[in-house]
This record gives structure tokens, sequence and C-alpha cells, in this order.
């Protein structure tokens, strides 16, 4: 039977596919991977987070408060990035293209308004691994169970499919 954070992660993988092609093809043709697990990295990853991410996203990753409701000029605050928010969701290489190049790589076309920085001209790639890193070495190990599979059908989804999969085929191949 699906749990609560299946379901959830269902309708985001859903929004996203739906929304963008970007979601299953990636931007940069580059495939990149977090190494939770590294301890070195991740001390790495949590000097940079508390310099650079901390301010909006909260020391102990919580994010700001009312992070899904929009402010007075149409922003969406800052999400949390533990387990109450929805980064685990999404793919290792997803969350590196959003960090680097914004979240506009994967909402260009909405109506979605974040005052997230591109960070591609602030951190290296490997600071944005380890900063990354770091969120990911926090949550708890359903959410990890769960975002490692998340993983897996990106990497299917990157190769050619048939033309008479369904959206879940698509989703959870």
């Amino acid at each position: 039977m699906p749990t609560k954070h299946m379901l959830t992660g269902l309708a985001i993988c859903l929004e996203i596919v739906a929304g963008s092609g970007l979601a299953s093809t990636g931007t940069d043709d580059v495939l990149t991977a977090l190494s939770a697990d590294d301890l070195p990295l991740v001390a790495q990853g949590d000097k940079i987070y508390q310099a650079h991410c901390a301010t909006c996203h909260g020391v102990q990753l919580e994010g700001q408060p009312d992070w899904k409701q929009r402010d007075d000029a149409g922003f969406l605050p800052a999400p949390p990035h533990d387990a109450s928010g929805h980064t685990w969701h999404h793919a290792d290489d997803l969350l590196f293209e959003i960090t680097k190049y914004g979240p506009g790589v994967i909402f260009a076309e909405s109506d979605y308004r974040s005052h997230m920085p591109a960070y591609e001209n602030i951190l290296s790639d490997e600071d944005i691994v380890a900063v990354l890193s770091f969120i990911k070495n926090t949550w708890p190990d359903e959410e990890r169970q769960w975002q490692e599979k998340v993983n897996g059908n990106r990497i299917v989804n990157q190769l050619p499919r048939n033309k008479g999969s369904t959206l879940l085929e698509k989703l959870f191949k």
C-alpha cells in the first residue's frame, strides 16, 4: 500500500513531468549524483550551506514560515530541506540543476516565482554537490530510500521509451 510520502511524491513528480519536459531529460546533459555518506564532503557541505543557504532555508533546514503560501508580491518563501519539505522528492540531478541554474530550470513556463538565485557563478559544481550531499545526509532513512528510487527512475527515464508507455509507467520504470 502506498505511504503518504509516496503519494505526495507521486503528485509532485506528476506535476513536474506534466509541466516541463526538463524533469525527465535534464538541462545540461550531465547526470549528477550526490554522496550523502561521504562524511568529509557532508561536513564541507554543511559549512557552505551555513554560509550561503541558511539565511533563507534555515540553520536547521527548516525553511521559511508559510513556505507553501505566496507573499504579497507573488513569491514563494524558501522551502525546508528537511523531511518536512519536498526536496527529497526530487532526483539528485534535478536538485543540482535547480541549485546551479535556479528554479527557472524547471519552472520557466509557469507562474512559479522565487527569490532563489542561480548559484552557477557563486559556487563551484563541487560545492553545490557538497551542499546537496549535506542536505541529503540529514534525511531519515524512509525519505532517503524513497529518493533513491526517484534517482533510479530518473536514470531509466533518460533512456528512449516505448511510445505506448503511460505517464505512470514512465515514472515508475
